[in-house]
């Protein structure tokens, strides 16, 4: 029996808050979830992402690990490694800040809290892999639509990290936000500076945006 929250269990209705009331709402959502409701979104979110396309081949991988109730991607790191695929978390650049770089993520590594106390890789020269040369990114959201609209934590990192995806599109990794289902709304509003994503995957379902694009026709596939 699903006992995850119902995306129209609003209360007050999504539409009527703003960005600021809507992030703060749908954290609470998120974090609401019990340990085995997260469990079961984890291993459910590891199943789509091993069936997605877009990830079937793809050989690096920038993954995240959960904070304030995000889906867990660690059970797809774990079985995905098993095909051979190489994976990479985010870190904060000391310097260009608000920008990101990605190191390996291993069994040696060892994590550091940042500044917002989110475990990373240290900052080293010779560890990272360029972003040009990531094959798909998996980040968290605090919301989406089924047009392509998201909403972050409001920090903008991976904005200014992949905003090159706009004008050089064939260098870019897919671009895919991780979320529970229950974090879905209606609608959300397209900034300029939000960049576009090649598709959304929560624990039932896979939102693919063909055209990388929040204009862009989605295919939906899932229970």
């Amino acid at each position: 029996m699903n006992t995850f929250p119902h995306p129209r269990s609003f209360a007050p209705h999504p539409d009527t808050l703003d960005r600021s009331q809507l992030r703060k709402h749908l954290r609470s959502l998120r974090r609401a979830l019990s340990f085995e409701q997260q469990q079961q979104a984890a291993e459910a979110l590891a199943l789509n992402l091993l069936r997605h396309p877009d990830l079937y081949r793809a050989r690096h991988v920038a993954v995240y690990l959960p904070n304030d109730g995000e889906i867990d991607p660690r059970p797809y790191v774990d079985l995905a490694r098993r095909r051979g695929v190489h994976f990479y978390l985010p870190v904060l650049h000391p310097i260009h800040t608000g920008r990101l770089v990605f190191s390996p993520y291993d069994d040696g590594v060892v994590l550091r809290p940042n500044r917002f106390g989110i475990p990373e890789p240290e900052f080293r020269h010779g560890l990272r892999r360029p972003v040009w040369a990531l094959d798909a990114v998996l980040f968290p959201l605090v919301g989406f639509d089924e047009q392509g609209g998201r909403l972050g934590m409001g920090g903008g990192f991976y904005d200014r990290t992949f905003a090159f995806s706009r004008h050089r599109p064939r260098l870019a990794p897919k671009l895919i936000g991780l979320a529970h289902e229950c974090q879905k709304v209606a609608a959300l509003p397209i900034e300029p500076w939000d960049v576009p994503l090649h598709g959304v995957v929560t624990d039932r379902r896979c939102y693919r945006f063909s055209t990388a694009s929040p204009a862009g026709a989605p295919t939906v596939t899932g229970s």
